[in-house]
């Protein structure tokens, strides 16, 4: 998902209000556990843990039974590849270009080097794992490179063989994107649907996107499969619904824009409610309280916490 602190400091006194008005009091009785189908879901594999978009994030969630659902960002290399990668760029505060990565005059973008204008072959030349990132300072540091979306399902697959896994995968797609640092939104989503088809992944795969415009087209070209709509402004459950044009299976907002009250708006829609992106054990109990349907997490090593606390 986005920055939530470059994205959302402008919301900050709002939502300080609007939580005083809606969250549920502490001293209210703990949650002593969920929904043996409540979806607790690995952001990034388990970003706080190791590297993100990572194989060894995706192992390293699977590594707590509660985790239900790997959940993952989709850019696209220069061969037409699925890239997982948050941003469809080299960030350089988390990756550095190995001795055998390429020159990149004219293959960059506002000074960050696009992945769509370099091959798979060349993505796998910077590493994204040593440098470690300074939000997390839990964070195994660890040579690794970004993988395709093909590498991490099937390490999955390999290691895990009998574990019914779920995926989120987000298209990160922008109408400033097209052409530049991802293909037009339509070639886009193409290829995850060629590729999801590909890999059998079937009723296991979520695909959410904060652009509209990937999930009408996904709606369009695959509509087999379940759809999520994130959110990250004050519009409102009716405002963004009306923007999208239909209602998804899931309402996934930045979790400190959820009420009771907007909680109940989308179960009446027949929307679950997965908001992003929680890492305090306190908010998980209080979202649990309020009667989400599953919680994003960079740390499912505190999932076990929750209820027992």
């Amino acid at each position: 998902m986005r920055s939530q602190t470059k994205k959302l400091t402008h919301l900050w006194l709002m939502l300080a209000i609007f939580n005083l008005l809606t969250w549920p009091l502490s001293g209210q009785e703990t949650p002593q556990g969920w929904p043996d189908n409540f979806d607790w879901q690995g952001h990034r594999g388990a970003r706080g843990l190791m590297p993100e978009n990572t194989l060894p994030a995706f192992l390293k969630a699977m590594q707590f039974r509660e985790v239900r659902t790997l959940e993952l960002d989709l850019a696209v290399s220069k061969d037409g590849q699925l890239i997982v990668s948050h941003e469809p760029w080299f960030n350089p505060d988390i990756c550095t270009a190995g001795p055998d990565a390429p020159d990149t005059t004219g293959r960059t973008h506002k000074g960050h080097t696009a992945l769509y204008q370099l091959t798979t072959a060349e993505i796998r030349s910077f590493d994204c794992g040593s440098k470690g990132n300074p939000r997390f300072p839990e964070q195994e540091k660890t040579a690794v490179y970004k993988p395709t979306l093909r590498e991490v399902v099937e390490g999955i697959r390999l290691k895990y063989p009998d574990r019914q896994v779920h995926w989120n995968m987000e298209i990160k797609s922008s109408p400033e994107y097209d052409g530049i640092l991802t293909p037009p939104v339509e070639a886009f989503v193409a290829l995850v649907v060629k590729e999801l088809r590909s890999l059998g992944l079937g009723s296991s795969v979520t695909v959410q996107s904060f652009d509209v415009r990937a999930l009408q087209e996904m709606k369009r070209q695959a509509p087999e499969y379940q759809l999520a709509l994130l959110v990250e402004n004050l519009n409102g459950v009716k405002e963004n619904l009306k923007k999208l044009g239909f209602t998804p299976a899931i309402y996934s907002p930045y979790f400190k824009l959820l009420s009771k009250k907007s909680i109940r708006k989308c179960h009446d829609k027949g929307m679950q409610v997965v908001p992003w992106t929680v890492n305090d054990v306190n908010d998980m109990r209080k979202l649990i309280r309020l009667g989400v349907d599953g919680i994003i997490t960079d740390y499912p090593n505190l999932i076990e916490k929750v209820s027992k606390e």
